[in-house]
């Protein structure tokens, strides 16, 4: 393996375990040899790597996000549009135990950011990410006449406000909703805005 492959292995780590750290315990508790200890490296490796808890913290968020999106659009080209988007809704909701992490993360990620001039400028940057991934895919529906046009920005939006509604009742395990409620009821949005059928595509 060579030294690029192997930094870059060692940052995959590093930032995997990150993200298990602050979801188990919070950022605000999280100690850098923690990190260390789950990667599997030296505090010295990972401070060479994230010299702050901030940085670190940064980059845990978007490594989170960036993996995702790889999984959702693994076949954007030849998957029809309405699953694709169907996907990216399915992955901004705590659907299964790798994305109910995620949601710890952007918890922790709203707390900080209410009280952190830099964290709230990178949360708004992320949010201007999903909301440009679900744009995107909105965009590619119109474009090859999958979708009836709509006012792209306005839905993705709207999107996203829904799945940060439900998904914060989901989190606390509210008896009144449940996932499958939750998808329908975001669907049935995006369906009406784009001439699709109400039923929430699957693969």
């Amino acid at each position: 393996m060579s030294t690029k492959m192997r930094t870059a292995d060692t940052r995959e780590r590093i930032l995997t375990a990150a993200c298990e750290v602050i979801a188990d315990i919070g950022f605000e508790k999280i100690r850098m040899r923690m990190v260390a200890e789950r990667a599997g490296v030296s505090t010295a490796l990972l401070h060479y790597h994230f010299d702050t808890r901030e940085k670190l913290f940064t980059e845990a968020m978007t490594h989170s996000f960036a993996n995702t999106a790889v999984d959702v659009e693994r076949d954007a080209e030849t998957a029809p549009a309405a699953v694709i988007l169907a996907r990216i809704v399915r992955n901004l909701l705590p659907t299964d135990p790798q994305l109910h992490q995620d949601w710890r993360l952007w918890q922790e990620l709203w707390v900080r950011a209410l009280r952190d001039e830099t964290t709230r400028v990178f949360a708004v940057d992320l949010y201007a990410q999903l909301h440009a991934w679900v744009g995107d895919a909105v965009r590619r529906g119109i474009a090859s006449g999958e979708f009836t046009p709509t006012d792209v920005d306005d839905l993705s939006t709207l999107v996203l406000s829904l799945s940060d509604g439900y998904g914060i009742r989901l989190m606390l395990r509210d008896p009144t909703v449940t996932l499958d409620a939750a998808l329908a009821a975001i669907w049935r949005h995006v369906s009406t805005a784009l001439g699709l059928p109400e039923a929430v595509p699957t693969e």
